[in-house]
């Protein structure tokens, strides 16, 4: 997305809360100004331990200790490799950014259209930083968006040399080192320097400026693709064009009518004319180099401008080689690949002349075993992802678009993935999915939708793709309403964390989807009339000489019965959960069971075990987290997402099934928590108070 930053006139920087652009939060707690300070103090340079000159700041495979290209590596101070080291000289240009042995050209495009304008630099380098005595202390500063917030990341200016030379970026210059401190500073961000290779340079753009990125393929277009830019230059939104290349050797080629292919272009303008008894769309287009335009139909001075209204000519035409052309749609359909809109955040605009979107977000997770559904291809877990609602209640201010509507564009955020390349990951394959909310549950927040929904209903929209980059995003126009989005990995079982943003023409409400946290489980109440003598005598046998069973006492009876059950898998009742079992129906404290306490607790295990088998669909005599967490619903449970991630991770095996003594632990674990809280909890608020006693009590369980 190069050079979309030259339509950035307008981009201000503002905001007063924490993790907007003024009041950043400090990366590791680290405030720039108390550091350098101390440094200026104590008369020595800084040193940052957070991000040491070791091997691990490098990289962890082709750039890790034993590789061949980190032989030789050395960390040098700018001081060390020049006399008269400049932070900047004169002012940022493009040519400042020179590819070193890293594969990070995607970065380094989106670093180049910071120099585009000055104003969109100076969010991201800050001023005030240079070499020269009295100011230098070997420490920088630079701002970045990461996942909904800016984060201020300080580092030292120790950098990787080789030869005598930097290692990585670096000027064209050689003695300026400001596109060298900032690749620092983002692969500090990112864990190491070779997290870096690879991406997309609307990744980076979108770092540079916290908007929410959409790209359009120009061989396919959307029927609305001109009105979209219309809207989007209304909006202040940042626009790029490219035309893809062959071959290497067409790189910075220029065509016979001097377009330039792998080259990255502005979009400044989109006008309508009257021309020859019709209207013709037209669109201005700059290239950052300040000359070589085009020079086809529309072009400056071309016969086409003689044939438009006064008015027309005298509003669009202008005449000089400053970069900047117009031409038909039909022409930039035909000559380009690719349109990328970047859509700025409605903090980012303080020019009231600009319409502006109104965003939400929210952060969420993929756990595996409880809301790492995968995508719409694994229907049995599907619905388990996190569920979102977006409502949409206001049309587009459109009188020309004929189409009644709700834009909105999608964005979902993989989160710190670079990060965990180190540890043998890599971006998940992800994408999302969108729903009408049926009328049944229409306005209610605490109804997570189940399997049976989603098998019966078709989405109403999609991602286009499931895609293994940091963000997938997607524009939609949809009737009013409230609609699903449901962002998923495209398999199912992978872990990770996400923000998924909602960037709509209107103002929409948007809220996560959770079940409430409550138990619907009835007491069993039973009488001495209630248990038949065949009970009673098996109870007579089984509790021996005082009447009562203790926990070891039912340890023993239950491994003997579920050992004779060949439809379920067991590896045994441990004596804690047949304490618990006692606990929970204990009324008279003897740490034991008598005739109807145990005739409760035999009722009890019976329906788990109908339920255990009802919901084992597969008969493997196991069940999967999915089955557990429909069987704890069956059971009479309400939890949110969390809580059955914490279920998974305490009573799961490692391959994420669930044997029967698990599920009844879990069950009578869930009932005594529950049970606990009522007692605890007498004036009926939801919420208790506990002191030491009262808390050991409870926790001791």
């Amino acid at each position: 997305m190069s050079g979309i930053a030259a339509t950035l006139q307008h981009l201000r920087e503002k905001g007063q809360g924490v993790g907007t652009n003024s009041h950043a939060v400090k990366y590791l707690n680290q405030d720039y100004e108390t550091l350098r300070r101390n440094c200026f103090e104590c008369g020595r340079l800084f040193q940052d331990e957070t991000f040491p000159p070791l091997p691990a700041s490098l990289g962890f495979k082709e750039l890790g200790a034993n590789s061949y290209k980190t032989r030789g590596v050395s960390w040098k101070r700018p001081t060390e490799l020049t006399s008269n080291p400049e932070f900047i000289i004169a002012e940022a240009t493009r040519t400042d950014i020179c590819q070193g042995a890293l594969g990070d050209c995607w970065l380094l495009a989106a670093i180049a259209s910071l120099t585009l304008n000055k104003e969109v630099l100076a969010r991201v380098v800050p001023h005030g930083q240079s070499f020269k005595d009295g100011e230098y202390a070997g420490i920088f500063h630079f701002q970045f968006w990461q996942f909904g917030e800016w984060v201020d990341v300080v580092i030292d200016d120790r950098l990787p040399v080789k030869d005598g030379e930097l290692l990585f970026v670096h000027s064209a210059e050689g003695r300026e080192f400001w596109s060298a401190l900032l690749e620092k500073a983002y692969a500090k961000v990112n864990g190491c320097y070779e997290a870096l290779s690879g991406g997309s340079t609307t990744e980076g753009f979108e770092d540079f400026t916290g908007g929410i990125a959409e790209v359009h393929e120009l061989s396919r277009p959307g029927p609305h693709l001109f009105h979209i830019i219309q809207k989007a230059l209304n909006r202040g939104s940042l626009m790029g064009c490219s035309i893809d290349i062959t071959s290497s050797s067409d790189s910075e080629a220029v065509t016979r009518q001097k377009l330039v292919k792998g080259h990255a272009y502005s979009v400044t303008g989109a006008a309508q004319v009257e021309y020859r008894g019709g209207m013709e769309k037209l669109i201005r287009i700059r290239n950052p180099w300040g000359q070589v335009e085009w020079t086809g139909p529309w072009s400056d001075g071309s016969m086409e401008w003689r044939q438009i209204s006064d008015d027309d000519r005298e509003r669009l035409s202008h005449r000089s080689e400053d970069g900047e052309f117009w031409m038909s749609f039909s022409d930039f359909l035909r000559h380009y690949s690719r349109l990328e809109i970047c859509n700025l955040t409605p903090d980012a605009l303080t020019d009231d002349s600009f319409k502006k979107w109104a965003l939400s977000k929210f952060d969420g997770s993929w756990r595996r075993g409880s809301t790492a559904g995968g995508c719409r291809n694994y229907p049995n877990t599907f619905w388990t992802n996190p569920q979102f609602v977006i409502k949409l209640e206001e049309e587009d201010d459109d009188p020309e678009d004929g189409e009644a509507g709700c834009s909105f564009v999608v964005g979902l955020i993989q989160k710190n993935r670079r990060r965990m390349r180190k540890m043998g990951e890599d971006m998940n394959t992800v994408g999302f999915a969108i729903y009408e909310v049926p009328d049944e549950v229409s306005g209610q927040r605490n109804v997570h939708l189940n399997r049976n929904f989603f098998l019966r209903n078709a989405s109403a929209a999609r991602s286009e793709t499931f895609i293994n980059l940091r963000e997938v995003s997607s524009r939609f126009s949809l009737p009013p309403g409230e609609y699903l989005v449901l962002p998923s990995t495209f398999e199912p079982q992978k872990n990770g964390d996400f923000c998924v943003r909602v960037f709509s023409e209107k103002q929409a409400d948007f809220q996560e989807l959770e079940d409430p946290v409550e138990s619907k489980v009835e007491e069993i109440e039973l009488d001495e009339d209630d248990v038949d003598d065949r009970f009673r005598n098996l109870f007579g046998q089984l509790a021996g000489h005082d009447g009562e069973i203790s926990a070891f006492e039912l340890q023993r009876i239950l491994n003997k019965v579920v050992t004779k059950r060949t439809e379920i898998k067991t590896s045994g009742f441990s004596l804690h959960t047949c304490r618990n079992m006692v606990n929970l129906l204990d009324k008279d404290g003897s740490g034991k069971l008598g005739l109807l306490e145990f005739k409760v607790l035999w009722t009890k295990i019976e329906k788990y075990l109908n339920i255990y088998r009802e919901k084992d669909v597969d008969k493997s005599g196991t069940m999967s987290s999915t089955e557990m967490r429909l069987a704890v619903e069956e059971a009479g449970f309400s939890l949110n997402s969390p809580l059955h991630q914490v279920l998974v991770a305490r009573y799961s095996e490692p391959n994420l099934t669930v044997d029967f003594d698990n599920f009844v632990g879990c069950l009578v674990r869930l009932e005594n928590m529950f049970k606990t809280f009522k007692t605890l909890d007498k004036d009926e608020t939801g919420t208790v108070e506990l002191n030491v006693y009262e808390w050991l009590n409870v926790s001791l369980l």
